[in-house]
């Protein structure tokens, strides 16, 4: 979508962790050796890519999002914010055409990755129709359905029957987020199909077979290499 709307989008280096994982199962040091580890990474890229004056870091994941709030970015590419993809692709003016005006059902994560704008506006804005919030926890919560799996299934259930409080009589429901680990939790609701609200934009906007048009893109010419 990014790269649709003609943004410039630089790729960090490798498939790298934030250290949130680490962070939040009491590995504290190990967290802060890989924040550490990042924040030189992201400082080298600076350097490299000075001229292109980088002003927003865009991320996809509320809980990333809360470990890169420590990465102080604004002191690495100054007058750099961080930034939801979502709230990104709103505020430059993006949404679907809907063909209907019937609300969508939208489930806000507990760690929701949008801190600027009131996320059901940007469902609203990015679908094209009212966005109607599908209340309580998903129980997904990353590792804990796999720790926890007891408690889990149990908050799942509450969620459930929110979902089925507020869907359509008698027709399945399809639910969209923010949040990835949120996506698999709402995977695993009964009678309910689960979105990514950027993946259903961009699936609308340019076709079922973006993803293949967008890597054969790329690699004609589309990508350009740079060495730290």
């Amino acid at each position: 979508m990014m790269v649709h709307i003609g943004t410039q989008v630089v790729l960090p280096p490798g498939a790298i962790c934030c250290g949130f994982p680490q962070s939040a199962s009491g590995l504290e040091t190990l967290g802060r050796q890989i924040t550490m580890r990042n924040r030189v990474l992201f400082h080298r890229v600076a350097h490299a890519l000075s001229h292109l004056e980088i002003k927003t870091v865009i991320v996809s994941c509320g809980t990333c999002l809360d470990q890169l709030e420590k990465y102080h970015f604004e002191n690495i590419f100054p007058g750099c914010r961080l930034l939801d993809i979502h709230e990104y692709l709103m505020e430059k003016g993006v949404g679907m055409h809907a063909r209907t005006h019937e609300p969508i059902l939208f489930h806000d994560p507990c760690h929701s990755p949008m801190k600027v704008h009131p996320p059901l506006m940007v469902a609203s804005k990015l679908m094209g129709r009212p966005a109607v919030l599908a209340d309580r926890c998903c129980g997904e919560a990353g590792t804990f359905s796999v720790s926890r799996p007891d408690i889990s299934a149990q908050v799942r259930f509450r969620k459930d029957e929110e979902v089925n409080r507020v869907r359509e009589p008698g027709e399945p429901a399809r639910i969209f987020t923010s949040c990835p680990s949120c996506f698999q939790g709402l995977s695993r609701l009964e009678n309910t199909s689960a979105d990514y609200l950027v993946v259903e934009l961009v699936r609308s906007l340019l076709g079922v077979d973006w993803r293949t048009s967008f890597i054969d893109r790329m690699q004609q010419g589309g990508l350009e290499r740079v060495l730290l």
